[in-house]
């Protein structure tokens, strides 16, 4: 027998699972084959091709569950690797312990690491390598060369291993799975335990054993914290490797609390539990309502627009002062119904979220609140600009009918009923509040529906007025477009209705589509020649116009100002230019002159010639 234990724990020229010829280029994942394939059974053996290499698989016993390891997982087995010929060259069970290590980091004979990752946990397999993969890592220890070798291997268990921030600063080893799916965010509040310890084992930070309890965001101890909490779920366990970057860096952290001082550039080893956290939910979008679940209520459903809630609630300031109670010390729950403005609105956004049975907090900010106006309530008065603090216990519901739970009648009365509410509310000023209202009214006796004919009779103005109503809140709203949305809405199945083109009228004004708007008008005052309010938008209406042919006008003018400018500063420029040019021909003929004049004269040498 040849003994090269070596050879699965530190391989002479140890392969990386990033240095497998063909890895980068391949999308394959390490057991994809055996995943997408049916279950092996005891005793088959199947081919296992991945990342290019190919070994053989073969399963000696079954393992539990239905997970496997991933490359980077610590993973603990027993072995036993041996030649064809069974001549045995290494064993974990001859030296009495198990090896443990880390997939896809070179530790292992070249392609073993692919047949891990098929494996479950108390799985035993045999595998085959074939000599091309193993002879590079096996060859400097006494193996023979063109070697093909088999290892037995049983997975004994493994440890998830994470890189949090993908550039090993923080290393997440999972201890203990959590039995729930459920993940804390930034707003929810945590309760954790911890200890952390220097890489020589002192203990610089631990919490009580009740644990600490604190919002996501906020963070506890390190940075590294707030990373790794947003990763695990309820009841996880986890050990962690920290670097300095994400724990307390080259500045490292004076003593206190009793604990020693953390060095500059300090890595931590912290041992962390999730123990449990309560979801705090953004229930306005704007961190001006948040509720805090201290108990999760039952089912799915809950209470939709028009709903009656019962519920229990305490309201207290933020220092702790009760103003309120409704529900509570024996009394009958107190009722109110969803979106009705019978509480204040953010009561009642939260108290729409909530479930039957569901106990929660809820922090109410002045603008959800009671504003800057002072209340006085039974218990306290409520100062000016007050956030509020209201614990609630939804003891029930009872849910509106929906639209097609109704017969044409009750669509019919539904519908009345809901536009009396908002025309209630467009009264009040509460034009947001009001359009809803329109819109569910719309939906109860929506066009998709087949009514008799004295239904329908009823149904169509209904349908209009509520159409029109909702326009109206749009110009309230300055949403121009969706006025005239509606309004042609209306035109589409009442061509002749005046209030439907005033509307619309208005809108194309605000949108400066003033031949529009003036067609409307028109048409307006043809179907009905003695409307104040058609007759009154009209005057607008013509001012507008002459105001726009003004600017047209004045637009047009200063263009032309322009251009003319333009135009003779362009003749000036020409004119310039001409002259220039007319100058440079007469020197241009001047020198010519000049030229021709010097060389008809005699040379001064010739002069003294002639003069002896």
């Amino acid at each position: 027998m040849v003994e090269f234990s070596a050879a699965m724990a530190r391989a002479s020229r140890p392969t990386n699972i990033s240095d497998i010829e063909g890895s980068d280029d391949t999308d394959e994942e390490p057991g994809e084959v055996i995943e997408s394939a049916p279950p092996l059974k005891v005793g088959e053996e199947r081919v296992i091709n991945a990342s290019g290499l190919i070994l053989k698989k073969k399963l000696l016993k079954s393992g539990r569950g239905w997970e496997t390891p991933e490359l980077c997982d610590e993973v603990t087995v027993q072995y036993v690797g041996t030649a064809l010929d069974g001549s045995k060259i290494t064993s974990t069970r001859d030296k009495g312990e198990p090896f443990t290590f880390k997939l896809g980091n070179g530790e292992v004979v070249t392609g073993l690491d692919y047949g891990i990752v098929t494996m479950k946990k108390g799985e035993t397999a045999l595998f085959t390598l074939p000599s091309n993969f193993c002879n590079e890592s096996v060859g400097d220890h006494g193996v023979p060369s063109n070697l093909d070798l088999q290892f037995e291997v049983e997975l004994i268990s493994w440890i998830r291993v994470i890189d949090i921030c993908k550039d090993g600063g923080i290393i997440k080893k999972i201890l203990l799975k959590a039995l729930r799916d459920e993940q804390p965010s930034d707003l929810d509040e945590v309760t954790v335990k911890y200890q952390a310890k220097l890489l020589d084992g002192s203990i610089v930070a631990k919490t009580p054993e009740e644990g600490l309890e604190f919002h996501v965001k906020d963070g506890h101890f390190c940075p590294a914290l707030v990373k790794v909490l947003k990763t695990m779920k309820r009841g996880e366990k986890v050990m962690l490797i920290v670097q300095p970057q994400y724990a307390f860096g080259e500045h490292g952290r004076d003593a206190t609390d009793g604990f020693p001082a953390i060095p500059s550039n300090a890595t931590l080893n912290i041992d962390l539990e999730l123990v449990s956290f309560k979801p705090v939910i953004d229930v306005s979008g704007n961190l001006s309502v948040l509720k805090k679940i201290l108990k999760e209520g039952e089912g799915m459903r809950s209470p939709n627009e028009g709903a009656v809630a019962h519920v229990r609630y305490t309201a207290m300031l933020e220092d702790g002062t009760v103003f309120e109670k409704k529900g509570v010390t024996g009394e009958a729950p107190f009722e109110f119904t969803i979106d009705e403005e019978q509480v204040i609105a953010g009561l009642d956004l939260a108290v729409a979220t909530m479930k039957k049975g569901e106990l929660s907090i809820m922090t109410i900010k002045p603008d959800y609140g009671f504003g800057g106006i002072e209340v006085k309530h039974d218990l306290a008065i409520v100062p000016a600009y007050s956030t509020v603090i209201y614990e609630v216990e939804m003891v029930d519901f009872t849910q509106e009918k929906q639209p097609f739970e109704m017969s044409n009648y009750e669509r019919i009365e539904a519908a009345g009923k809901k536009k009396e509410e908002g025309n209630r509310l467009f009264k009040g000023g509460k034009y947001k509040q009001a359009m809803r209202r329109y819109d569910k009214a719309a939906e109860y006796v929506s066009e998709d529906r087949y009514y008799e004919d004295d239904e329908e009779k009823a149904v169509k103005p209904l349908r209009v007025s509520c159409w029109l109503n909702h326009a109206a809140c749009s110009l309230k709203l300055n949403d121009f477009h969706e006025a005239i949305k509606l309004c042609s809405k209306v035109l589409d199945v009442e061509s002749h209705n005046v209030k439907a083109l005033y509307r619309r009228a208005q809108a194309y004004m605000e949108t400066t589509d003033l031949d529009l708007a003036e067609l409307d008008v028109k048409k307006a005052l043809e179907l009905d020649n003695n409307n104040r309010e058609v007759k009154s938008i009209q005057k607008t209406l013509k001012q507008l116009q002459v105001q726009c042919n003004k600017r047209e006008a004045k637009l047009y003018g200063n263009m032309f100002v322009r251009m003319r400018n333009e135009t003779t500063a362009e003749v000036k420029r020409l004119k310039v230019e001409k002259v220039e040019c007319t100058k440079k021909e007469e020197d241009i003929e001047a020198m010519d002159v000049e030229k021709q004049a010097t060389s008809a004269a005699p040379a001064a040498d010739e002069m003294v010639m002639d003069s002896c």
